[in-house]
């Protein structure tokens, strides 16, 4: 995935219009130049001076929750209720728990996010385009939403109110114990010698909701991950040159042990390598979900 396509200071979402003049029935939403699908829908094609019409009757059911039935979800039964994992696609997904929703790096442009229930948390791992949305936050956002971000995300949108957590850093959030961890590289750097994603301004986070669950962030195989004990579900970053190989995220599995992994963030990577990589270690889940982009 080219980096110019995703600029440090890039919050805004695609245009809504493609030359289509779309006309939806009253339970219809339009989101991201798509129509999302829960309706029959008159759709109305104008080109220049003449107008052809298509009418297309698409029937597509929503989940109760207001997900799209498009997405996968997962539920665990964690003993204190049951965890609601929905994987949305690059590094964007949501979580439930006790009825609180986690957003995490929301993007507009990775999901009909007009369908979805709105945040307790958003969570964002660091100031880069494809994980942070000013309008995807705001989108998602009611009066008693809580916003966590590192301090590169609030320097680069001026008047954005939220709760900053540094690497290290340990908060309660409506209720869920949050620790903000290292997410950075060693390894793969810019031409100018700068990595990626330098240490200190991104985060992982660990979020205690009946299991323990790591969203690493972009991040490679760092040191800090030797220190992660009782990790139950990981999400692990997997797309060169950005975050990890195969080979990488397969030593990072190995290092936190989750008893499920899921990769995300991975691009055009195989992960059917990491499967293979990881054959001989059946104490870990692996769960892929379409979280490439």
């Amino acid at each position: 995935m080219p980096e110019t396509l995703y600029p440090d200071k890039w919050v805004g979402s695609p245009v809504r219009t493609l030359g289509l003049m779309i006309r939806p029935t009253a339970s219809c939403s339009l989101s991201n130049n798509a129509l999302s699908l829960g309706c029959p829908t008159q759709i109305f094609a104008v080109m220049t001076k003449r107008i052809f019409i298509l009418i297309v009757g698409a029937v597509c059911m929503l989940t109760l929750s207001g997900i799209p039935a498009a997405l996968s979800q997962d539920t665990l039964d964690t003993g204190k209720g049951p965890l609601v994992i929905t994987p949305i696609k690059h590094g964007s997904l949501m979580v439930e728990f006790n009825g609180k929703i986690i957003h995490v790096d929301p993007v507009l442009r990775m999901g009909d996010y007009e369908t979805m229930p709105k945040a307790d948390i958003l969570l964002i791992t660091h100031h880069h385009g494809d994980h942070f949305d000013l309008n995807a936050i705001d989108m998602l956002s009611k009066p008693d939403t809580k916003l966590v971000a590192t301090h590169k995300c609030m320097e680069n949108a001026e008047g954005l109110k939220g709760l900053v957590m540094g690497n290290g850093d340990s908060r309660t959030v409506a209720g869920i114990p949050i620790r903000a961890v290292p997410a950075y590289n060693i390894k793969h750097k810019r031409d100018n010698g700068q990595p990626y994603h330098p240490k200190g301004e991104g985060n992982g986070y660990i979020l205690e909701m009946g299991e323990k669950i790591y969203v690493a962030g972009d991040t490679e195989n760092i040191p800090e991950m030797k220190r992660l004990e009782d990790i139950d579900v990981a999400f692990l970053p997997m797309n060169l040159p950005y975050t990890m190989s195969p080979e990488m995220a397969a030593k990072a599995a190995l290092t936190v042990r989750p008893e499920i992994l899921y990769p995300y963030h991975f691009g055009k990577s195989e992960t059917s390598r990491l499967v293979d990589l990881l054959k001989d270690h059946p104490e870990i889940e692996i769960r892929i979900r379409d979280m490439g982009f």
